[in-house]
Protein backbone atom coordinates (compact mmCIF):
# COMPACT_ATOMS: atom_id res chain seq x y z
CA UNK A 1 0.00 0.00 0.00
CA UNK A 2 1.18 3.49 -0.79
CA UNK A 3 2.22 5.04 2.52
CA UNK A 4 2.26 8.49 0.89
CA UNK A 5 -1.54 8.39 0.88
CA UNK A 6 -1.66 8.48 4.71
CA UNK A 7 -2.72 11.72 6.41
CA UNK A 8 -0.86 13.47 9.23
CA UNK A 9 -2.44 11.09 11.78
CA UNK A 10 -1.17 8.04 9.90
CA UNK A 11 -4.64 7.17 8.60
CA UNK A 12 -5.48 6.45 4.97
CA UNK A 13 -8.63 8.29 3.83
CA UNK A 14 -10.80 6.81 1.08
CA UNK A 15 -14.37 7.17 -0.11
CA UNK A 16 -15.07 3.44 -0.18
CA UNK A 17 -13.20 0.54 1.42
CA UNK A 18 -14.08 -2.54 -0.58
CA UNK A 19 -13.41 -5.83 1.23
CA UNK A 20 -13.09 -8.70 -1.24
CA UNK A 21 -12.07 -8.57 -4.91
CA UNK A 22 -13.77 -11.60 -6.42
CA UNK A 23 -15.90 -11.06 -9.51
CA UNK A 24 -18.58 -9.07 -7.64
CA UNK A 25 -16.06 -6.92 -5.78
CA UNK A 26 -13.99 -6.27 -8.90
CA UNK A 27 -17.13 -5.35 -10.88
CA UNK A 28 -18.21 -2.99 -8.11
CA UNK A 29 -14.74 -1.43 -8.04
CA UNK A 30 -14.86 -0.85 -11.81
CA UNK A 31 -18.30 0.73 -11.59
CA UNK A 32 -17.21 3.01 -8.75
CA UNK A 33 -14.08 3.84 -10.74
CA UNK A 34 -16.20 4.88 -13.72
CA UNK A 35 -18.22 7.15 -11.41
CA UNK A 36 -15.01 8.80 -10.18
CA UNK A 37 -15.13 7.42 -6.64
CA UNK A 38 -11.93 7.05 -4.60
CA UNK A 39 -11.75 3.32 -3.76
CA UNK A 40 -9.41 1.00 -1.91
CA UNK A 41 -10.07 -2.66 -2.70
CA UNK A 42 -8.43 -5.30 -0.49
CA UNK A 43 -8.35 -9.08 -0.69
CA UNK A 44 -6.67 -11.70 1.48
CA UNK A 45 -5.58 -13.70 -1.56
CA UNK A 46 -2.52 -12.58 -3.48
CA UNK A 47 -3.65 -14.13 -6.77
CA UNK A 48 -6.83 -15.02 -8.60
CA UNK A 49 -8.13 -18.50 -7.77
CA UNK A 50 -7.36 -20.25 -11.06
CA UNK A 51 -10.04 -22.97 -11.09
CA UNK A 52 -13.60 -22.47 -12.36
CA UNK A 53 -16.40 -21.90 -9.87
CA UNK A 54 -19.31 -19.84 -11.23
CA UNK A 55 -19.97 -20.93 -14.80
CA UNK A 56 -23.18 -19.23 -16.02
CA UNK A 57 -24.20 -15.64 -16.78
CA UNK A 58 -27.47 -14.34 -18.19
CA UNK A 59 -28.24 -11.27 -20.28
CA UNK A 60 -28.66 -9.09 -17.18
CA UNK A 61 -25.19 -10.01 -15.94
CA UNK A 62 -23.62 -9.34 -19.34
CA UNK A 63 -25.33 -5.95 -19.46
CA UNK A 64 -23.94 -5.05 -16.02
CA UNK A 65 -20.46 -6.07 -17.16
CA UNK A 66 -21.00 -3.83 -20.18
CA UNK A 67 -21.79 -0.99 -17.75
CA UNK A 68 -18.54 -1.78 -15.92
CA UNK A 69 -16.55 -1.35 -19.15
CA UNK A 70 -16.18 -5.02 -20.10
CA UNK A 71 -16.47 -5.42 -23.87
CA UNK A 72 -17.97 -8.43 -25.62
CA UNK A 73 -14.57 -9.59 -26.90
CA UNK A 74 -12.81 -9.24 -23.53
CA UNK A 75 -13.54 -12.80 -22.38
CA UNK A 76 -14.70 -16.03 -23.99
CA UNK A 77 -18.29 -17.16 -23.73
CA UNK A 78 -20.47 -19.90 -25.16
CA UNK A 79 -24.09 -18.99 -25.83
CA UNK A 80 -26.39 -21.77 -24.57
CA UNK A 81 -29.40 -22.37 -26.83
CA UNK A 82 -31.37 -24.55 -24.43
CA UNK A 83 -31.50 -26.20 -21.02
CA UNK A 84 -32.98 -29.71 -20.99
CA UNK A 85 -34.22 -31.83 -18.09
CA UNK A 86 -34.37 -35.62 -18.41
CA UNK A 87 -36.11 -38.29 -16.35
CA UNK A 88 -35.41 -42.02 -16.52
CA UNK A 89 -39.20 -42.54 -16.58
CA UNK A 90 -40.42 -39.80 -18.92
CA UNK A 91 -37.41 -38.83 -21.02
CA UNK A 92 -37.16 -35.09 -21.64
CA UNK A 93 -39.86 -33.67 -19.40
CA UNK A 94 -38.87 -29.99 -19.47
CA UNK A 95 -36.97 -27.63 -21.75
CA UNK A 96 -35.96 -23.98 -21.43
CA UNK A 97 -35.38 -22.00 -24.58
CA UNK A 98 -32.36 -19.75 -24.02
CA UNK A 99 -31.57 -19.07 -27.67
CA UNK A 100 -31.63 -15.48 -28.88
CA UNK A 101 -30.85 -12.31 -26.99
CA UNK A 102 -32.38 -9.79 -24.64
CA UNK A 103 -31.18 -6.18 -24.39
CA UNK A 104 -28.35 -6.81 -26.82
CA UNK A 105 -26.87 -9.87 -25.04
CA UNK A 106 -27.34 -13.66 -25.22
CA UNK A 107 -29.95 -14.95 -22.81
CA UNK A 108 -27.54 -17.45 -21.26
CA UNK A 109 -23.81 -18.09 -21.61
CA UNK A 110 -21.16 -20.18 -19.89
CA UNK A 111 -17.72 -18.73 -19.16
CA UNK A 112 -14.42 -19.39 -17.39
CA UNK A 113 -14.44 -17.43 -14.12
CA UNK A 114 -10.65 -16.92 -13.72
CA UNK A 115 -10.53 -15.29 -17.17
CA UNK A 116 -13.33 -12.86 -16.29
CA UNK A 117 -11.72 -12.00 -12.96
CA UNK A 118 -8.41 -11.28 -14.69
CA UNK A 119 -10.17 -8.93 -17.11
CA UNK A 120 -11.90 -7.09 -14.29
CA UNK A 121 -8.67 -6.75 -12.29
CA UNK A 122 -6.81 -5.51 -15.37
CA UNK A 123 -9.43 -2.85 -16.07
CA UNK A 124 -9.03 -1.41 -12.58
CA UNK A 125 -5.59 -0.20 -13.63
CA UNK A 126 -7.11 2.55 -15.76
CA UNK A 127 -8.49 4.37 -12.70
CA UNK A 128 -5.91 6.37 -10.76
CA UNK A 129 -8.42 6.82 -7.93
CA UNK A 130 -8.93 3.04 -7.49
CA UNK A 131 -6.21 1.31 -5.46
CA UNK A 132 -5.84 -2.43 -4.95
CA UNK A 133 -4.02 -4.13 -2.08
CA UNK A 134 -3.75 -7.92 -2.32
CA UNK A 135 -2.65 -10.18 0.52
CA UNK A 136 -4.38 -7.71 2.84
CA UNK A 137 -6.77 -8.76 5.61
CA UNK A 138 -9.42 -6.72 7.38
CA UNK A 139 -8.81 -7.13 11.11
CA UNK A 140 -11.42 -4.82 12.61
CA UNK A 141 -13.70 -1.90 11.82
CA UNK A 142 -15.99 0.51 13.62
CA UNK A 143 -18.74 2.73 12.25
CA UNK A 144 -18.15 6.17 13.78
CA UNK A 145 -21.37 7.64 12.39
CA UNK A 146 -19.82 9.96 9.84
CA UNK A 147 -17.17 7.51 8.61
CA UNK A 148 -15.85 3.99 9.22
CA UNK A 149 -12.47 3.34 10.85
CA UNK A 150 -10.91 0.04 9.81
CA UNK A 151 -7.64 -1.67 10.60
CA UNK A 152 -6.03 -3.92 8.00
CA UNK A 153 -2.89 -6.02 7.90
CA UNK A 154 -1.02 -5.99 4.60
CA UNK A 155 1.11 -8.71 3.04
CA UNK A 156 4.27 -7.58 4.86
CA UNK A 157 2.56 -7.80 8.25
CA UNK A 158 2.17 -4.05 8.68
CA UNK A 159 -1.03 -2.62 10.11
CA UNK A 160 -2.71 0.38 8.53
CA UNK A 161 -5.71 2.34 9.75
CA UNK A 162 -8.21 3.38 7.10
CA UNK A 163 -10.93 5.98 7.34
CA UNK A 164 -13.63 5.27 4.77
CA UNK A 165 -16.84 7.13 4.17
CA UNK A 166 -18.42 3.76 3.37
CA UNK A 167 -17.38 0.10 3.70
CA UNK A 168 -18.70 -2.52 1.26
CA UNK A 169 -18.18 -6.22 1.96
CA UNK A 170 -17.94 -8.56 -1.01
CA UNK A 171 -15.95 -11.08 1.01
CA UNK A 172 -18.04 -14.17 0.32
CA UNK A 173 -20.36 -16.51 2.16
CA UNK A 174 -18.19 -16.51 5.30
CA UNK A 175 -18.06 -12.70 5.36
CA UNK A 176 -16.24 -11.39 8.41
CA UNK A 177 -17.99 -8.06 7.94
CA UNK A 178 -21.46 -9.62 8.06
CA UNK A 179 -20.50 -11.56 11.18
CA UNK A 180 -19.07 -8.45 12.84
CA UNK A 181 -22.31 -6.59 12.10
CA UNK A 182 -24.16 -9.48 13.84
CA UNK A 183 -26.55 -9.93 10.92
CA UNK A 184 -28.55 -13.14 10.73
CA UNK A 185 -27.88 -15.29 7.67
CA UNK A 186 -31.08 -17.28 7.55
CA UNK A 187 -32.01 -20.04 5.16
CA UNK A 188 -31.32 -23.69 4.65
CA UNK A 189 -28.53 -26.06 3.78
CA UNK A 190 -29.13 -28.95 1.41
CA UNK A 191 -28.51 -32.27 3.15
CA UNK A 192 -26.78 -33.65 0.08
CA UNK A 193 -23.17 -33.11 -0.94
CA UNK A 194 -22.27 -32.77 -4.61
CA UNK A 195 -19.11 -33.66 -6.49
CA UNK A 196 -18.18 -31.09 -9.14
CA UNK A 197 -15.85 -32.21 -11.94
CA UNK A 198 -14.41 -29.69 -14.41
CA UNK A 199 -12.51 -31.08 -17.39
CA UNK A 200 -10.79 -29.88 -20.58
CA UNK A 201 -10.23 -31.48 -23.97
CA UNK A 202 -13.51 -33.40 -23.78
CA UNK A 203 -14.35 -35.03 -27.13
CA UNK A 204 -17.80 -34.53 -28.72
CA UNK A 205 -18.85 -31.67 -26.43
CA UNK A 206 -22.53 -30.87 -26.03
CA UNK A 207 -23.75 -27.41 -27.02
CA UNK A 208 -26.30 -26.96 -24.23
CA UNK A 209 -26.97 -27.65 -20.55
CA UNK A 210 -28.75 -30.79 -19.45
CA UNK A 211 -29.95 -32.14 -16.12
CA UNK A 212 -30.32 -35.84 -15.46
CA UNK A 213 -33.04 -35.86 -12.81
CA UNK A 214 -32.55 -39.41 -11.58
CA UNK A 215 -33.31 -39.93 -7.86
CA UNK A 216 -30.51 -42.48 -7.76
CA UNK A 217 -27.79 -40.08 -8.93
CA UNK A 218 -29.02 -36.72 -10.26
CA UNK A 219 -26.62 -34.35 -11.92
CA UNK A 220 -26.20 -31.68 -14.58
CA UNK A 221 -23.56 -31.33 -17.25
CA UNK A 222 -22.71 -28.33 -19.36
CA UNK A 223 -20.27 -27.02 -21.89
CA UNK A 224 -17.86 -24.13 -21.18
CA UNK A 225 -15.23 -22.17 -23.15
CA UNK A 226 -11.79 -23.61 -23.81
CA UNK A 227 -13.00 -27.11 -24.65
CA UNK A 228 -14.36 -27.54 -21.13
CA UNK A 229 -17.26 -29.44 -19.68
CA UNK A 230 -18.64 -29.62 -16.15
CA UNK A 231 -20.38 -32.53 -14.47
CA UNK A 232 -22.01 -32.52 -11.05
CA UNK A 233 -22.92 -35.71 -9.17
CA UNK A 234 -24.98 -35.90 -6.00
CA UNK A 235 -23.41 -38.06 -3.33
CA UNK A 236 -25.42 -41.03 -2.11
CA UNK A 237 -25.79 -41.90 1.58
CA UNK A 238 -22.57 -43.32 2.96
CA UNK A 239 -20.31 -41.83 0.27
CA UNK A 240 -17.52 -39.65 1.66
CA UNK A 241 -15.77 -36.62 0.23
CA UNK A 242 -12.43 -38.45 0.18
CA UNK A 243 -13.87 -41.43 -1.68
CA UNK A 244 -15.66 -39.33 -4.29
CA UNK A 245 -12.62 -37.21 -5.13
CA UNK A 246 -10.44 -40.25 -5.85
CA UNK A 247 -9.37 -40.52 -9.52
CA UNK A 248 -10.87 -44.01 -9.87
CA UNK A 249 -14.25 -42.76 -8.62
CA UNK A 250 -14.21 -39.79 -10.99
CA UNK A 251 -13.28 -42.09 -13.86
CA UNK A 252 -16.19 -44.40 -13.08
CA UNK A 253 -18.70 -41.53 -12.88
CA UNK A 254 -17.52 -40.00 -16.17
CA UNK A 255 -17.51 -43.33 -18.03
CA UNK A 256 -20.90 -42.81 -19.77
CA UNK A 257 -19.57 -39.64 -21.41
CA UNK A 258 -15.76 -39.68 -21.54
CA UNK A 259 -12.65 -41.66 -20.67
CA UNK A 260 -11.09 -39.79 -17.77
CA UNK A 261 -7.63 -40.96 -18.89
CA UNK A 262 -8.00 -39.12 -22.19
CA UNK A 263 -9.18 -35.76 -20.87
CA UNK A 264 -7.64 -33.18 -18.54
CA UNK A 265 -9.34 -32.96 -15.15
CA UNK A 266 -9.03 -29.34 -13.97
CA UNK A 267 -10.85 -29.68 -10.69
CA UNK A 268 -12.72 -32.12 -8.50
CA UNK A 269 -14.37 -30.75 -5.39
CA UNK A 270 -17.22 -31.72 -3.08
CA UNK A 271 -19.63 -28.96 -2.09
CA UNK A 272 -22.74 -28.64 0.02
CA UNK A 273 -25.15 -26.11 -1.42
CA UNK A 274 -26.82 -23.41 0.69
CA UNK A 275 -29.75 -21.03 0.33
CA UNK A 276 -29.34 -18.08 2.68
CA UNK A 277 -30.13 -14.35 2.83
CA UNK A 278 -28.90 -11.76 5.32
CA UNK A 279 -31.71 -10.06 7.20
CA UNK A 280 -30.33 -6.71 6.00
CA UNK A 281 -27.89 -5.76 3.25
CA UNK A 282 -26.72 -2.63 5.06
CA UNK A 283 -26.11 -1.30 8.56
CA UNK A 284 -25.16 2.36 8.91
CA UNK A 285 -22.23 3.01 6.56
CA UNK A 286 -21.53 -0.69 5.95
CA UNK A 287 -22.99 -2.66 3.05
CA UNK A 288 -23.02 -6.30 1.93
CA UNK A 289 -23.05 -7.51 -1.67
CA UNK A 290 -22.76 -10.83 -3.46
CA UNK A 291 -22.35 -14.00 -1.41
CA UNK A 292 -21.78 -11.91 1.71
CA UNK A 293 -25.46 -10.90 1.43
CA UNK A 294 -27.06 -14.01 -0.13
CA UNK A 295 -26.11 -17.51 -1.25
CA UNK A 296 -28.03 -19.09 -4.11
CA UNK A 297 -28.00 -22.83 -4.96
CA UNK A 298 -26.54 -23.38 -8.42
CA UNK A 299 -29.54 -25.00 -10.09
CA UNK A 300 -30.79 -21.75 -11.69
CA UNK A 301 -27.34 -20.40 -12.61
CA UNK A 302 -28.07 -17.12 -10.78
CA UNK A 303 -25.51 -17.00 -7.95
CA UNK A 304 -22.98 -14.64 -9.51
CA UNK A 305 -25.71 -12.85 -11.48
CA UNK A 306 -27.42 -11.85 -8.23
CA UNK A 307 -24.16 -10.40 -6.91
CA UNK A 308 -23.64 -8.39 -10.09
CA UNK A 309 -27.14 -6.96 -9.68
CA UNK A 310 -26.07 -5.82 -6.20
CA UNK A 311 -23.02 -4.07 -7.64
CA UNK A 312 -25.01 -2.21 -10.29
CA UNK A 313 -27.68 -1.12 -7.80
CA UNK A 314 -25.34 0.06 -5.04
CA UNK A 315 -22.51 1.66 -7.01
CA UNK A 316 -24.33 4.61 -8.54
CA UNK A 317 -26.14 5.41 -5.29
CA UNK A 318 -22.86 5.56 -3.38
CA UNK A 319 -21.35 7.73 -6.11
CA UNK A 320 -24.26 10.19 -6.15
CA UNK A 321 -24.13 10.56 -2.36
CA UNK A 322 -20.33 10.85 -2.26
CA UNK A 323 -20.36 13.51 -4.98
CA UNK A 324 -22.99 15.47 -3.05
CA UNK A 325 -25.56 15.00 -5.82
CA UNK A 326 -28.14 13.12 -3.72
CA UNK A 327 -29.23 12.66 -0.14
CA UNK A 328 -27.69 9.79 1.86
CA UNK A 329 -31.28 8.68 2.43
CA UNK A 330 -31.31 7.07 -1.03
CA UNK A 331 -28.89 4.39 0.22
CA UNK A 332 -31.71 2.77 2.19
CA UNK A 333 -33.28 1.81 -1.14
CA UNK A 334 -30.42 -0.65 -1.81
CA UNK A 335 -31.75 -3.10 0.76
CA UNK A 336 -35.34 -2.26 -0.15
CA UNK A 337 -34.80 -3.10 -3.83
CA UNK A 338 -32.27 -5.91 -3.77
CA UNK A 339 -33.29 -8.15 -0.88
CA UNK A 340 -36.77 -9.12 -2.17
CA UNK A 341 -35.48 -10.07 -5.61
CA UNK A 342 -32.57 -12.02 -4.13
CA UNK A 343 -35.12 -14.02 -2.14
CA UNK A 344 -37.19 -14.66 -5.27
CA UNK A 345 -34.15 -15.91 -7.18
CA UNK A 346 -33.26 -18.25 -4.32
CA UNK A 347 -36.85 -19.50 -4.44
CA UNK A 348 -36.42 -20.26 -8.14
CA UNK A 349 -33.17 -22.12 -7.44
CA UNK A 350 -34.86 -24.17 -4.70
CA UNK A 351 -37.68 -25.06 -7.08
CA UNK A 352 -35.20 -26.13 -9.73
CA UNK A 353 -33.34 -28.13 -7.11
CA UNK A 354 -36.51 -30.05 -6.25
CA UNK A 355 -36.92 -30.92 -9.92
CA UNK A 356 -33.30 -31.96 -10.32
CA UNK A 357 -33.00 -34.06 -7.17
CA UNK A 358 -36.37 -35.57 -6.19
CA UNK A 359 -36.18 -37.36 -2.87
CA UNK A 360 -37.36 -40.72 -4.21
CA UNK A 361 -38.80 -42.44 -7.27
CA UNK A 362 -42.40 -41.92 -6.19
CA UNK A 363 -41.91 -38.16 -5.93
CA UNK A 364 -40.01 -38.16 -9.22
CA UNK A 365 -42.90 -40.00 -10.88
CA UNK A 366 -45.49 -37.42 -9.81
CA UNK A 367 -43.35 -34.27 -10.26
CA UNK A 368 -41.77 -35.18 -13.58
CA UNK A 369 -45.00 -36.74 -14.83
CA UNK A 370 -46.94 -33.56 -13.99
CA UNK A 371 -44.43 -31.40 -15.83
CA UNK A 372 -44.59 -33.73 -18.82
CA UNK A 373 -48.35 -33.25 -18.90
CA UNK A 374 -48.42 -29.47 -18.57
CA UNK A 375 -46.04 -29.22 -21.54
CA UNK A 376 -48.99 -30.35 -23.64
CA UNK A 377 -50.76 -27.07 -22.78
CA UNK A 378 -49.31 -23.88 -24.39
CA UNK A 379 -49.47 -21.88 -21.16
CA UNK A 380 -47.79 -24.67 -19.22
CA UNK A 381 -45.11 -25.13 -21.86
CA UNK A 382 -44.37 -21.38 -21.86
CA UNK A 383 -43.84 -21.45 -18.10
CA UNK A 384 -40.51 -23.20 -18.63
CA UNK A 385 -39.69 -22.89 -22.31
CA UNK A 386 -40.19 -19.10 -22.38
CA UNK A 387 -38.67 -18.64 -18.92
CA UNK A 388 -41.90 -17.26 -17.47
CA UNK A 389 -40.86 -19.00 -14.28
CA UNK A 390 -37.88 -16.65 -13.81
CA UNK A 391 -38.66 -13.69 -11.47
CA UNK A 392 -38.32 -10.38 -13.27
CA UNK A 393 -35.95 -7.81 -11.80
CA UNK A 394 -38.79 -5.35 -11.21
CA UNK A 395 -38.88 -3.59 -7.85
CA UNK A 396 -41.99 -3.53 -5.71
CA UNK A 397 -40.72 -0.60 -3.66
CA UNK A 398 -37.67 1.63 -3.77
CA UNK A 399 -36.13 4.63 -5.47
CA UNK A 400 -38.62 5.23 -8.27
CA UNK A 401 -41.98 6.89 -8.91
CA UNK A 402 -44.81 4.72 -10.19
CA UNK A 403 -48.33 5.92 -10.98
CA UNK A 404 -51.32 3.98 -12.25
CA UNK A 405 -51.72 6.17 -15.32
CA UNK A 406 -48.22 5.58 -16.70
CA UNK A 407 -47.32 2.01 -17.63
CA UNK A 408 -45.60 2.25 -21.01
CA UNK A 409 -42.25 1.82 -19.28
CA UNK A 410 -42.96 0.55 -15.81
CA UNK A 411 -41.07 2.56 -13.19
CA UNK A 412 -38.91 0.25 -11.12
CA UNK A 413 -38.31 -2.10 -14.05
CA UNK A 414 -35.28 -2.35 -16.33
CA UNK A 415 -35.06 0.10 -19.22
CA UNK A 416 -34.66 -1.81 -22.50
CA UNK A 417 -31.48 -1.71 -24.55
CA UNK A 418 -31.41 -1.73 -28.35
CA UNK A 419 -29.08 -1.21 -31.26
CA UNK A 420 -28.88 2.47 -32.28
CA UNK A 421 -26.95 4.72 -34.64
CA UNK A 422 -25.42 7.84 -33.16
CA UNK A 423 -26.48 10.97 -35.03
CA UNK A 424 -23.22 12.81 -34.37
CA UNK A 425 -20.79 10.33 -35.96
CA UNK A 426 -22.89 7.54 -37.44
CA UNK A 427 -21.41 4.89 -35.13
CA UNK A 428 -23.64 1.88 -34.41
CA UNK A 429 -23.68 1.04 -30.69
CA UNK A 430 -25.82 -0.54 -28.01
CA UNK A 431 -27.95 2.21 -26.53
CA UNK A 432 -26.48 1.94 -23.00
CA UNK A 433 -23.30 3.45 -24.42
CA UNK A 434 -25.30 6.66 -24.91
CA UNK A 435 -26.73 6.59 -21.39
CA UNK A 436 -23.32 6.56 -19.72
CA UNK A 437 -23.00 6.97 -15.95
CA UNK A 438 -25.66 9.64 -15.51
CA UNK A 439 -29.35 10.15 -14.93
CA UNK A 440 -30.81 10.40 -18.43
CA UNK A 441 -34.02 12.03 -19.58
CA UNK A 442 -35.00 9.95 -22.62
CA UNK A 443 -37.76 10.94 -25.03
CA UNK A 444 -38.98 8.84 -27.94
CA UNK A 445 -39.35 11.00 -31.03
CA UNK A 446 -38.78 14.46 -29.57
CA UNK A 447 -35.86 16.30 -28.01
CA UNK A 448 -36.60 16.12 -24.25
CA UNK A 449 -34.62 19.25 -23.50
CA UNK A 450 -37.15 21.33 -25.43
CA UNK A 451 -39.71 20.43 -22.75
CA UNK A 452 -37.51 22.09 -20.10
CA UNK A 453 -37.12 25.85 -19.80
CA UNK A 454 -33.53 27.18 -20.00
CA UNK A 455 -33.18 27.45 -16.23
CA UNK A 456 -34.39 23.88 -15.67
CA UNK A 457 -32.04 22.66 -18.41
CA UNK A 458 -29.12 24.24 -16.56
CA UNK A 459 -30.27 22.80 -13.23
CA UNK A 460 -30.68 19.32 -14.72
CA UNK A 461 -27.16 19.49 -16.14
CA UNK A 462 -25.76 20.72 -12.81
CA UNK A 463 -27.35 17.71 -11.08
CA UNK A 464 -25.48 15.43 -13.47
CA UNK A 465 -28.50 14.82 -15.70
CA UNK A 466 -28.37 14.47 -19.49
CA UNK A 467 -30.94 14.31 -22.30
CA UNK A 468 -31.31 11.74 -25.09
CA UNK A 469 -33.65 11.77 -28.07
CA UNK A 470 -34.51 8.27 -29.32
CA UNK A 471 -35.77 8.46 -32.91
CA UNK A 472 -37.38 5.92 -35.17
CA UNK A 473 -35.30 4.69 -38.07
CA UNK A 474 -35.38 7.33 -40.79
CA UNK A 475 -37.26 9.86 -38.66
CA UNK A 476 -36.75 13.37 -39.97
CA UNK A 477 -39.01 15.52 -37.81
CA UNK A 478 -38.47 17.28 -34.47
CA UNK A 479 -34.78 16.53 -34.46
CA UNK A 480 -32.60 17.99 -31.72
CA UNK A 481 -28.81 18.40 -31.56
CA UNK A 482 -26.93 15.44 -33.01
CA UNK A 483 -24.79 14.90 -29.89
CA UNK A 484 -27.86 13.84 -27.89
CA UNK A 485 -29.78 11.98 -30.59
CA UNK A 486 -29.83 8.32 -31.65
CA UNK A 487 -31.72 6.42 -34.35
CA UNK A 488 -33.22 3.03 -33.51
CA UNK A 489 -31.99 0.17 -35.72
CA UNK A 490 -34.24 -2.59 -34.35
CA UNK A 491 -37.89 -3.07 -33.40
CA UNK A 492 -37.37 -2.55 -29.67
CA UNK A 493 -39.95 0.26 -29.46
CA UNK A 494 -42.57 -1.84 -31.22
CA UNK A 495 -41.86 -4.93 -29.12
CA UNK A 496 -42.17 -2.94 -25.91
CA UNK A 497 -45.20 -0.95 -27.17
CA UNK A 498 -43.43 2.33 -26.48
CA UNK A 499 -45.16 5.13 -28.44
CA UNK A 500 -43.57 8.19 -29.93
CA UNK A 501 -43.95 11.09 -27.54
CA UNK A 502 -43.23 9.05 -24.40
CA UNK A 503 -40.55 10.12 -21.91
CA UNK A 504 -38.66 8.41 -19.09
CA UNK A 505 -35.88 9.20 -16.65
CA UNK A 506 -33.39 6.33 -16.47
CA UNK A 507 -31.11 5.71 -13.51
CA UNK A 508 -27.42 4.89 -14.09
CA UNK A 509 -28.19 1.22 -13.28
CA UNK A 510 -30.67 1.22 -16.23
CA UNK A 511 -33.75 1.20 -14.01
CA UNK A 512 -36.72 3.36 -15.03
CA UNK A 513 -37.03 5.98 -12.29
CA UNK A 514 -40.20 7.59 -13.67
CA UNK A 515 -42.03 7.94 -16.99
CA UNK A 516 -44.90 9.73 -18.68
CA UNK A 517 -45.97 11.73 -21.72
CA UNK A 518 -43.48 14.15 -23.29
CA UNK A 519 -45.49 17.10 -21.97
CA UNK A 520 -44.73 15.98 -18.42
CA UNK A 521 -40.92 15.99 -18.86
CA UNK A 522 -40.39 19.05 -16.67
CA UNK A 523 -42.58 17.55 -13.96
CA UNK A 524 -40.60 14.30 -14.12
CA UNK A 525 -37.35 16.22 -13.62
CA UNK A 526 -38.76 18.10 -10.63
CA UNK A 527 -40.04 14.85 -9.08
CA UNK A 528 -36.66 13.17 -9.60
CA UNK A 529 -34.84 16.05 -7.92
CA UNK A 530 -37.25 15.83 -4.99
CA UNK A 531 -37.05 12.04 -4.69
CA UNK A 532 -33.24 11.92 -4.69
CA UNK A 533 -32.81 15.00 -2.51
CA UNK A 534 -30.53 16.27 -5.24
CA UNK A 535 -28.32 19.30 -4.90
CA UNK A 536 -25.92 21.12 -7.20
CA UNK A 537 -24.08 22.68 -4.27
CA UNK A 538 -20.30 22.71 -4.59
CA UNK A 539 -19.89 22.94 -0.82
CA UNK A 540 -19.93 19.46 0.66
CA UNK A 541 -19.34 18.65 4.34
CA UNK A 542 -16.08 16.82 5.06
CA UNK A 543 -16.87 13.67 7.11
CA UNK A 544 -13.17 13.38 8.03
CA UNK A 545 -13.08 16.85 9.61
CA UNK A 546 -13.43 15.38 13.10
CA UNK A 547 -11.28 12.33 12.40
CA UNK A 548 -8.54 13.08 14.90
CA UNK A 549 -10.99 13.59 17.75
CA UNK A 550 -13.21 10.56 17.00
CA UNK A 551 -10.53 8.01 16.20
Amino acid sequence: MNMQSLNADGVMEVDVLLVGLGPVGATLANLLGRYGVNVLGIDQATEIFMVPRAIALDNEALRILQMAGVQEQDFDKIAIPQVQMYSPLFGRFARMNTAGQIDGHPMLVTFFQPELEAVLRQKLGQYAHVKVSLGTKLESFEDKGSFVIAQVRDGSGGRIRIAAKYLVATDGANSIVRKALKLDFKGETFGQDWLVVDAKQVPNPIDHIEFLCDPKRPGPRMVAPGGRQRWEFMLQPGESREEMEKPETVKRLLAPWANADEIEIERTAVYRFHARVADRFSVGRCFLAGDAAHITPPFAGQGLVAGLRDAANLSWKLAWVLHGQASPAILESYNQERQPHAREIIGLALLMGNLVMPANRLKAFFVHGFLSLIRLVPAGRALFEDLKIKPQNTFKAGLFLRTRSTKKLLAGSTFPQGLVRRADNGEIVLSDEMLGQTLTLVSFGSDPCTALNPQLQREWASYGGTCLQWCMRGQGLHLGPAERRVEALDDLLTRRSIPMGWTAIVRPDRTVLCEGPFEQAAELVHETVRLLGMTNSTTKPDPFATLSTQS
